[in-house]
Parts: structure tokens; sequence; C-alpha cells
């Protein structure tokens, strides 16, 4: 991977247009969760925020954003719910 996940404070439109690239990359569901937990433990913000900031910015399309965020929100609701079973 040529992109440095460690993204930190200097977001400039070059590691902007090179996460998005990285992200188009992933197709599968399995593929946008890895990439997505890597991001998380090497960035100070999660990947959500800056697909939200993309999306704000008009830098991708609402349909490519909603099948990220839907597929990070839907993993977070599946380990919640199988945390809240494990617990009952």
């Amino acid at each position: 991977m040529t992109l440095s996940l460690n993204i930190g404070e200097l977001f400039n439109d070059s590691s902007s247009h090179a996460l998005v690239d990285e992200l188009r990359k992933r197709t599968s569901v399995d593929e946008i969760l890895e990439f997505e937990e890597k991001f998380n433990s090497k960035n100070e913000k999660n990947l959500h925020t800056y697909i939200c900031r993309f999306l704000k910015n008009r830098s991708i399309s609402r349909g490519l954003a909603s099948k990220w965020l839907l597929t990070i929100i839907k993993n977070k609701e599946s380990k919640i719910d199988a945390l809240l079973k494990e617990n009952n």
C-alpha cells in the first residue's frame, strides 16, 4: 500500500485524494472493515470522520459514502448486539 495510513493533522488535498483512492479499491465488506481497523489504529480520528468530511465537501458521491458508512455502522451494531447477548 502506497498510502501512509497515519494522516494525523496534516490532511491536505493529496492525502485526501489518496485516502479516497484507497477506499475505492475496497469493494467487499471485509476489505472495507479491514481497512477501517488499520486506519483507526494509526490515526487520531476515525475513518468515519474523514468519510463525513469528504461527503460534506462533496469530494465523494453520496452513494459511495453511504456504502462505506453503512458497512461501518452495521459492523458496529453487530458487535454491540453480540456483546448484549453475551451479557444477558
